[in-house]
């Protein structure tokens, strides 16, 4: 066999493979002779048909079953005589095939790219340490009293720190902020919405403070600038005029903290329930500590290994992302719409992401090699049957499911990944910096509407 490769680009290679009529017509007699002592003709007992008449009876299958094994047999002694790697499914063209003839083909494909790699053990990174405080616990507590609030109608003005039942419609230059974009729905109209009062609100500033003072019944103009940042260009740093008729003013009321309160969260009393909150601040602040360092590992062997990428490959991983993006927009009740007016913009972030993903694939993939870690049997084996409980399915069920769709593939490469992060971790020079409180901040809930 003779195989020569030719560069078409980065990541891109064509060889040109060329096997010889003998090696040829012996894959022919072999595969003649398989089918032979499985196949049975009138007038034969099986395994006693010439091998002349299976030749001629079978004479595609034998074809097709010598060329998908020559070319496969041929293609990968390539791959290993010139040092590629295979990045995604290559391009077969034959030249040509046949009996008492050599076999010639060409594959374009995409190869895993070529770089070295840093010093990566010894990489300095920052990790914040620190305490759960006090602080922390109170921030804590309050956000759980207020996802606990109820909301009492009072016949007052509006006042800071109420939440008012409103209908709203806004206009930018005497029109409908749809005029701008469909998208902007939402912002030019709604009904019986719930409107915080405070400031600081980023979308409409200011409009919450105006509504200061109004009473149940009443309408107010209320002035806003859009922001310069706002995503509808056409209305950045505009001014909008908005009507909000008050329907409701709620107080809101929170929940003292006592040994009943806990209770509401399943705690014995109020120390369990400190115990328990404390317990998951530290958590989360271990959580961001070890994110911090990863992300700064992550972000070195970025900036210090420099290499083009296979076009095939981003595609796909852009693909996926563009999928994640949609699928999440949906969930949020983003209109098809609304996600398709701005498709330009999410598969420009989405290709982003894509490459910045496989490039610290090929990085940790090539560190992984060189420090021989790789997923075990019993690891991968442990992953799926994990995955069979959380959907609730055999987990032969789950393992073939994986089997048919190459996700067993995918599961290694994750679990060598976060062993390759833990390696990277254990030998990495870090630096702790003290910060003064955890910091610890969670989701707040709002009534629903």
């Amino acid at each position: 066999m003779n195989s020569t490769v030719e560069h078409l680009g980065p990541c891109k290679k064509l060889i040109r493979v060329e096997v010889d009529p003998q090696t040829v017509d012996k894959e022919f007699a072999e595969i003649t002779s398989q089918f032979a002592r499985h196949t049975a003709l009138p007038g034969f007992r099986p395994g006693k048909v010439p091998l002349h008449l299976i030749a001629k009876t079978f004479t595609a299958k034998i074809e097709a079953e010598v060329k998908k094994n020559l070319i496969n047999q041929a293609y990968d002694q390539a791959l290993k005589e010139n040092g590629l790697r295979q990045a995604a499914s290559p391009e077969v063209e034959e030249i040509q095939f046949g009996r008492g003839q050599s076999l010639q083909f060409a594959v374009t494909l995409e190869t895993f790219p070529e770089f070295t790699l840093p010093d990566y053990k010894g990489i300095a990174v920052t990790r914040e340490v620190g305490q759960v405080t006090e602080v922390d616990m109170e921030r804590a507590m309050n956000i759980l009293r207020e996802q606990n609030s109820t909301y009492n109608d009072v016949s007052r003005p509006v006042q800071k720190g109420d939440y008012v039942v409103v209908n709203y419609k806004g206009t930018c230059e005497g029109k409908p902020l749809t005029e701008f974009s469909p998208t902007l729905g939402g912002l030019t109209e709604r009904q019986n919405f719930w409107l915080r009062i405070e400031a600081g609100d980023k979308v409409l500033p200011g409009l919450a403070e105006q509504v200061i003072g109004a009473v149940e019944g009443e309408t107010k103009d209320a002035k806003v600038t859009f922001p310069v940042d706002f995503p509808t260009a056409a209305i950045a740093g505009k001014e909008g005029v908005y009507s909000v008729q008050v329907l409701k003013v709620k107080e809101r009321i929170m929940p003292e903290v006592n040994d009943e309160f806990a209770r509401l969260f399943n705690a014995q009393n109020l120390d369990h329930l400190r115990q328990g909150i404390r317990h998951d601040l530290e958590k989360e602040l271990a959580f961001r500590q070890k994110r911090g360092v990863r992300d700064q590992l992550i972000k070195f062997l970025k900036d210090n290994v420099q290499f083009e990428l296979p076009e095939s490959v981003v595609v796909r991983e852009t693909n996926s992302v563009v999928y994640d993006i949609v699928r999440e927009n949906q969930e949020r009740g983003i209109t098809t719409q609304a996600i398709d007016e701005h498709k330009d913009a999410i598969y420009s972030a989405a290709n982003s992401s894509a490459k910045e993903r496989v490039k610290v694939g090929f990085i940790l993939g090539r560190i992984a090699e060189a420090e021989k870690i790789k997923a075990e049997r019993d690891e991968i084996t442990h992953r799926i049957h994990a995955m069979a409980m959380e959907y609730k399915v055999k987990p032969d069920k789950m393992a073939k499911q994986l089997m048919d769709r190459g996700g067993i593939n995918e599961i290694a490469e994750q679990i060598a990944t976060a062993k390759v992060m833990d390696f990277l971790e254990l030998h990495a020079k870090i630096t702790d910096i003290v910060i003064p409180s955890a910091q610890a901040q969670s989701p707040q809930a709002l009534p629903s509407v």
